[in-house]
Order: structure tokens, then sequence, then C-alpha cells
């Protein structure tokens, strides 16, 4: 095996996931972070007290900057998730516990201020 010549490795199949509702087209090993900036979206969450958005920052998982919600459940890194065919993947709003979000508290829990 010559190390300098290409494996001739290659995706599988694309296929499609939505992102708020929006097909968006990914391909298998991807993750959500991936997917998302190849489609040309950077921010799908927003900070808990001043709604700021947020998008990928570390890219490997140690930062909690690109939470976003995946089949219904909020706070996946979206840098560490692989999307599945039928992923459905939202923007997470704050927390992304409805009705938890509140004025007061104490800046984003993402190393960030608020």
């Amino acid at each position: 095996m010559n190390p300098l010549k290409p494996a001739g490795a290659g995706p599988g199949p694309a296929f499609t996931v939505t992102f708020d509702g929006r097909p968006v087209r990914a391909l298998p090993g991807q993750t959500v972070a991936a997917v998302l900036w190849a489609a040309g979206i950077t921010s799908w969450r927003t900070t808990r007290v001043e709604g700021r958005p947020r998008g990928v920052f570390c890219g490997i998982g140690v930062c909690f900057d690109c939470l976003v919600t995946v089949n219904d459940r909020p706070n996946q890194r979206a840098c560490l998730v692989p999307v599945r065919p039928g992923d459905v993947i939202g923007t997470q709003e704050g927390t992304g516990h409805a009705g938890a979000d509140h004025e007061g508290a104490c800046g984003g829990g993402d190393g960030h201020a608020g």
C-alpha cells in the first residue's frame, strides 16, 4: 500500500434533515455543525439573557456555544452529534427548556456574559 495514493474512499449517498422546518442536505459522517455550516447557517442558538446568536466556537466539544435541539432533545452539542437521516434540528432559544428561561439569570452558561 502506497500512503501517497488516494484511497478512493468517499461518503455514502446524501440524505435530508430539517433545520427549523427547512430541508438541509447532509452526508453520512457529518456532524450537525458541519451540515449547518455547509448550508450557510452559522448561528443556531441564542444566549439565555440577551438572546445573542451563537454557533460553533471551539468545534471540539469543549465549549457550549453550539448547543442545538435535535429530535426534541435540547442542549446537544452540534459539533459532536452526527446527523442521521430524518433528524429534526432546531434553533435552541436560551436553555432549550420552554418557560425555564428568565431575565436575571447569571450569564449564558457558555463562557460569555448573557
